[in-house]
C-alpha cells in the first residue's frame, strides 16, 4: 500500500516556474516507478512524466521533454517535477501515481495522489 501526498502547485506567470513534489508514505516506495500526470477541466487525465524504481530511467511527453524534469529520492520517499518555461496550456491539475510497471498509461498505475493545482497566466 503507498499513500501519495503531491506539494508545490500554485499561480504562476507564463514563463514561470515551478517544484513538485509528492511524498509516499509506505516502505516499499523504491520498488515502484512513479509518474506525474495531468488533468485539465473537461479533458482526460494525461501522462506528464515517469522514473523508475532506481531513478536512472525517465520518460516525457512530448510537451515535457527540454522543460519538465522528473527525479526522485528514495531516501525522501519523495518524487519531484520540475516545470520550467511554463505555458498557459500547462494549466491543469497535475497527479503522481505509483506502479510496478513502466508505463505512460493511467491503466497501470494502482496508486494515486489527490493532485496540486497549477494555474499558468498568460
Amino acid at each position: 500500500q503507498v499513500q501519495l501526498v503531491e506539494s508545490g502547485g500554485g499561480s504562476v506567470q507564463a514563463g514561470g516556474s515551478l517544484k513538485l513534489s509528492c511524498v509516499a508514505s509506505g516502505r516499499t516506495f523504491s520498488t515502484y516507478t512513479l509518474g506525474w500526470f495531468r488533468q485539465a477541466p473537461g479533458k482526460e487525465r494525461e501522462f506528464v512524466a515517469y522514473i523508475n524504481s532506481k531513478g536512472d530511467m525517465t520518460s516525457y511527453t512530448e510537451v515535457a521533454k527540454g522543460r519538465f524534469t522528473i527525479s526522485r529520492d528514495n531516501f525522501k520517499n519523495t518524487v519531484y517535477l520540475e516545470m520550467n518555461g511554463l505555458k498557459p496550456e500547462d494549466t491543469a491539475t497535475y497527479y503522481c501515481a505509483a506502479s510496478v510497471f513502466l508505463s505512460t498509461s493511467t491503466r497501470w498505475y494502482d496508486y494515486w495522489g489527490r493532485g496540486t493545482q497549477v494555474t499558468i497566466s498568460s
